[in-house]
């Protein structure tokens, strides 16, 4: 089974229910297939071809969609791009993804114009000087249906970055992504009267696959806000009757904490709150489920590598195991936690946790050393995550092999800011960490060491990075020492830059 039969499958039964709703307009499936069908011919005119790498880079808007399915009835890959990225962050992907067409929202051409790229870049959303607009010319597009894709064909690169500081491609094919949305449709019963809220961006692994596409492997609707603000995330629950929302706890929290009138606002109808990115603790859960009036709150855990599929905490288990990533995998997804000689690790010991599924990538683009080294015998997928478990059998995060740092949903990898920091002609040396933060999860904080004291601010390292690194990836704090803690052989002591953080 590939996407676009799914889809088409579901045009037949309810053509004239709305798919997407975007800025009070709905888009129904109808319109949806035959827009998505003028996107494949605008595509195809461009010389995209079957196997050929399409970027979206954009906000959560139809052009994403359509632009989606467009590149899919071809026989094309999608290869989403963060919106958040600056110039070079950017140019890397599309580079390694071998890009020919880069479709971007119009708001991001201050990034892309400054682009040095062979891809051909089409704006959406709205119109960007100098540059094709999609929007416009899928209306003026005859449309095509495209070919029969074959299920284990490509059908997305989704990039998370690596410890070495460069950007890995997953390569996950159409049953990959349908297996996801059935995963994630069973572990929380949706249905064809479902109404999701996409108010964090789609582009992100668990948005996409987990919620978009079990949305649309149900037959339900969609109600796209085009990025998270808290008045308007409340607003959108509240007059579009949103069923099933999923983000990390922060936007939960934000909307608590800046919105005077919360208490106002009618959430009744969200049958399902859903977050990741980082487990909460007692007192954050505590609060949400008083303020929102519900205990139906999800933690989920999962990696772009797995599809993402992974574990749950459902409602009944929020409080009582508060900042657990639950016991039991997903339905169709085997879990291990595998101790360091191999073996099964024992309650209160620590392990690495191993997941094996279908949905499991086949494998990282061009990387086959960093592919093998992922995975152990019998197709188990190595997280890297290590974790202990409980006398119940219970899952607590302890440390992150691979020192990644997830602050507010977003991955940030240590590695990849402390070579971008490194390039600043005044810093010596440089240790990038993660601190906890109640509603962000973590924030970034990089120890610095300088060249000459007083030479360089804090405001300094930022204002060098803010046109390298995506904003979520800049550090909230700098930290300047003379000296960063190393062993006998040279590798810097991260465990106790963190206890000083």
């Amino acid at each position: 089974m590939n996407i676009v039969r799914v889809f088409d499958s579901n045009v037949t039964k309810t053509p004239d229910k709305p798919f997407l709703i975007f800025d009070g307009h709905d888009h129904t499936y109808s319109q949806v297939q035959d827009g998505s069908r003028r996107a494949a011919g605008y595509l195809q005119s461009l010389g995209v071809q079957p196997g050929d790498r399409v970027a979206l880079m954009c906000y959560n808007t139809p052009g994403f969609v359509y632009a989606m399915l467009g590149a899919w009835r071809l026989g094309a890959v999608v290869v989403p791009i963060n919106h958040k990225m600056q110039t070079p962050e950017v140019a890397y992907v599309l580079g390694h993804a071998k890009v020919s067409v880069c479709v971007f929202d119009g708001e991001l051409a201050p990034v892309v114009g400054r682009l040095e790229t062979t891809a051909k870049l089409i704006s959406t959303d709205s119109v960007a000087d100098g540059f094709d607009f999609f929007d416009d010319a899928i209306t003026r597009q005859e449309g095509v249906d495209g070919i029969d894709i074959d299920e284990n064909d490509p059908a997305e690169i989704l990039y998370t970055s690596g410890t070495t500081g460069s950007p890995k491609g997953c390569v996950h094919s159409h049953r990959n992504v349908v297996g996801v949305a059935v995963t994630a449709a069973l572990a929380v019963s949706t249905t064809r009267d479902e109404r999701l809220l996409m108010a964090v961006p789609i582009w992100h692994a668990s948005p996409l696959n987990n919620w978009f596409m079990s949305t649309l492997y149900m037959g339900g609707t969609v109600v796209l806000l085009r990025e998270y603000h808290p008045v308007k995330f409340l607003e959108t629950v509240q007059e579009q009757r949103i069923t099933l929302c999923f983000g990390p706890p922060v936007i939960y929290t934000t909307a608590l904490n800046l919105v005077p009138n919360f208490a106002e606002y009618n959430l009744g109808s969200v049958r399902a709150w859903l977050y990741g990115g980082g487990p909460i603790g007692a007192d954050v859960a505590r609060r949400l489920v008083e303020s929102y009036g519900t205990t139906e709150f999800r933690q989920v855990y999962g990696m772009t590598e797995t599809g993402p599929v992974g574990t749950v905490l459902y409602p009944e288990e929020q409080l009582s195991k508060a900042g657990s990533i639950g016991r039991v995998a997903l339905a169709g997804v085997d879990l291990r936690l595998v101790a360091d000689d191999g073996t099964d690790a024992e309650p209160d010991q620590i392990g690495e946790i191993w997941l094996r599924a279908d949905t499991v990538m086949q494998g990282y683009l061009d990387d086959p050393t960093a592919t093998k080294a992922a995975f152990a015998d019998g197709g188990w997928y190595r997280t890297g995550d290590l974790a202990r478990k409980d006398a119940d059998g219970y899952l607590f995060i302890v440390d992150r092999a691979k020192d990644m740092i997830i602050t507010g949903g977003e991955n940030v990898y240590s590695k990849e800011v402390e070579d971008v920091i490194s390039g600043h002609p005044d810093v010596v040396d440089v240790a990038v960490v993660g601190k906890p933060n109640e509603e962000w999860g973590e924030t970034v904080v990089a120890h610095v060491v300088w060249r000459e004291p007083d030479v360089i601010s804090a405001d300094d390292i930022k204002d060098y990075l803010s046109d390298k690194l995506a904003r979520y990836k800049i550090p909230r704090e700098v930290v300047f020492a003379t000296i960063l803690p190393r062993t006998p052989t040279g590798k810097i002591q991260k465990h106790l830059i963190r206890a000083a953080s």
